[in-house]
C-alpha cells in the first residue's frame, strides 16, 4: 500500500468514526438543526420503500448509501449474505428479514465505532442471525467459499485498491454465488481540485473511478455475467450534503461553476455479477 493510500484509508476511517459518534447524538435527540436532510428522505430517493425504512432499527440508517443493494440481490430464505462496508447495519437488517432465521448476514466494516453502533442496533432490534465484524474490505475476516451473496452500498469507491476488494468478494463467495452492489462511478474524469480532495474522498466522490474501469476490474477478478442493472445521474450536492452525522465532516471547497462542470460526470450504478460454478 502506498503512502497516499494509507493516508486516504486513515482519513476515511476517522471521518466515518466521527459520523458514527455524531449520528448517535442525532438519533438520541431526533433533531438535526444543521442537517440539510434527514436520512429517511435520502433513502427514499435511493430506492428504499417506506416499509423498509421503518422496519430497520432507529439509528441504523445514516442516509449514506447510493442505492438499495438488498432489493437488487433477490435474497432467498436460508442464504448467507455478506455486506461489505456495513456501517450502522441498515442493509444488514433488511437482509436479515429476507433470509430468515435459517439464514445468516455478516456485516464487515473497517471502523470500530460503526461496528459497535451496528451491534447495539442489532441487540436493540433483537436480531439473532447477524454477525458484525471489524475488518478491511481488502482482507475480510470471512472464510473462503462461504457466502451465497455479497452486497455493498456506496462503499467500494472509498477504498483505494478496488481490485483487492472485488478479489475478496470473489474469494468468499461460493461457486455460483452472486454479487450485488450499488456504487458511484464516473463518466468523465474529475477536475484535479476535486480528485485530490480528502473531503471529497470521504464524501464518496474523489474515490470514484471511470465506469468501464470499474466493470473491467469485476470481470478481471473472475466474475461472469457482469451487468449494470440500472444507472442514474447522481447529484453532486447529495454526495456532499449534510446528513445525520456527516455535517461534521468538512466539505470540499467547490464553486458553483465547478459543480456544474462535474454534475454530469457522476453516476449511481447497480451492478450484478456471478462467481462461476
Amino acid at each position: 500500500m502506498t503512502m497516499k493510500e494509507r493516508e486516504i484509508k486513515r482519513a476515511v476511517k476517522e471521518g466515518y468514526a466521527r459520523i458514527a459518534k455524531q449520528a448517535t447524538s442525532y438519533y438520541a435527540s431526533r433533531s438535526c438543526c444543521g442537517c440539510a436532510e434527514i436520512p429517511e428522505e435520502i433513502s427514499k430517493r435511493m430506492g428504499y420503500t417506506e416499509e423498509e425504512i421503518q422496519a430497520a432499527p432507529l439509528g441504523s440508517n445514516l442516509g449514506l448509501g447510493c442505492g438499495n443493494p438488498v432489493a437488487l440481490a433477490s435474497l432467498e430464505e436460508g442464504e448467507i449474505v455478506l455486506d461489505m462496508g456495513a456501517g450502522a447495519g441498515f442493509d444488514c437488517f433488511l437482509a436479515s428479514t429476507r433470509v430468515g432465521p435459517k439464514g445468516l448476514v455478516i456485516g464487515v466494516d473497517i471502523t470500530s465505532e460503526m461496528v459497535i453502533k451496528a451491534r447495539a442496533n442489532s441487540c436493540k432490534g433483537g436480531y439473532k442471525n447477524i454477525d458484525f465484524r471489524q475488518g478491511d474490505l481488502e482482507n475480510m475476516p470471512v472464510a473462503d467459499n462461504y457466502v451465497d451473496v455479497v452486497i455493498s452500498n456506496c462503499v467500494i469507491n472509498l477504498v483505494p485498491n478496488k481490485r483487492m476488494v472485488f478479489k475478496e468478494a470473489f474469494r468468499v463467495l461460493k461457486p455460483g454465488g452472486r454479487l450485488a452492489v450499488s456504487d458511484v462511478v464516473l463518466q468523465k474524469e474529475l477536475p484535479e481540485l476535486v480528485a485530490n480532495s480528502t473531503e471529497a474522498y470521504i464524501g464518496c466522490l474523489a474515490g470514484a473511478i471511470m465506469k468501464e474501469d470499474y466493470l473491467e476490474i469485476i470481470r478481471n477478478v473472475g466474475f461472469q455475467d457482469v451487468s449494470v442493472v440500472a444507472e442514474t445521474s447522481f447529484p453532486i450536492e447529495s454526495l456532499l450534503s449534510e446528513t445525520a452525522g456527516s455535517d461534521i465532516i468538512a466539505k470540499p471547497q467547490i464553486s458553483t461553476e465547478q459543480l456544474n462542470e462535474i454534475a454530469s460526470s457522476v453516476l449511481s450504478i447497480k451492478v450484478s455479477a456471478v462467481k462461476p460454478k
